[in-house]
C-alpha cells in the first residue's frame, strides 16, 4: 500500500483527476481518495511512491509520499 499526501484537492473533480493520473501509471491499482485529509491510498504492485507523487504533482497538485 502506498500513501500519498496531496494538497490542492478541493472537490470531487479534483479527487477524480488524481485517481485518473494514478490509473494511467497502473490501471489495475486500487485508489482511495480522502478529500477531507488529502490522503490518497494506492494499492499497486508495480507503481512506486515517488513516481506517483511526481505524476500527481505534474497534474497540478502538490503530492508527496506520506
Amino acid at each position: 500500500m502506498i500513501t500519498l499526501q496531496v494538497d490542492g484537492m478541493t472537490c470531487s473533480g479534483c479527487s477524480a483527476a488524481v485517481e485518473r493520473v494514478i490509473r494511467r501509471i497502473d490501471p489495475a491499482a486500487s485508489v482511495a481518495v480522502d478529500l477531507a485529509t488529502g490522503r490518497v491510498e494506492v494499492g499497486s504492485t508495480s507503481a512506486e511512491a515517488d513516481r506517483l507523487a511526481q505524476a500527481v504533482t505534474a497534474a497540478g497538485y502538490e503530492a508527496r509520499p506520506a
